[in-house]
């Protein structure tokens, strides 16, 4: 394709909410970090090659399906999630650093030797847990 020589009608998707085919044989809890797995929306786990996307905007139930059996919304922005346990916990002395996914609803302050994929980034830290940047574009 070459290079443009007049004005394009360039289609836009808006919104901070995005449509992810799903992988089988999985449920995407509302709520629970969603991530790309082989290029599918799934719950996050301990695991490499993940790219976290956002939270589940609703319940996304393949449990019987097969990839791409539908679409799961998913929601980029800043959510609050828990925080790792002992040494790999997260402190607020860790805001602007990258912080990695440990399972769907938590987060931790290191890879562990990479083993987990990388959440977002961490924003602040709570009482209630960790505030973390994620989404594709983030």
């Amino acid at each position: 394709m070459t290079a443009l020589s007049n004005a394009r009608n360039t289609p836009q998707r808006a919104g901070e909410v995005f449509d992810f085919p799903i992988k089988a044989a999985v449920h995407g809890h509302q709520g629970g970090i969603a991530v790309l797995n082989g290029g599918y929306a799934a719950p996050a786990t301990t695991a490499t090659s993940l790219i976290a996307i956002g939270r589940f905007e609703t319940d996304a139930d393949n449990s019987g399906g097969s990839n791409g059996a539908f679409l799961a919304k998913v929601r980029r922005g800043i959510f609050q999630y828990a925080n790792s346990a002992s040494t790999d916990a997260i402190a607020q002395a860790d805001a602007g650093a990258d912080c990695y996914l440990v399972d769907d609803q938590t987060v931790a302050k290191t890879s562990a030797s990479n083993t987990r994929s990388r959440a977002g980034k961490v924003i602040a830290v709570d009482a209630d847990g960790v505030w973390v940047q994620i989404g594709l574009g983030y």
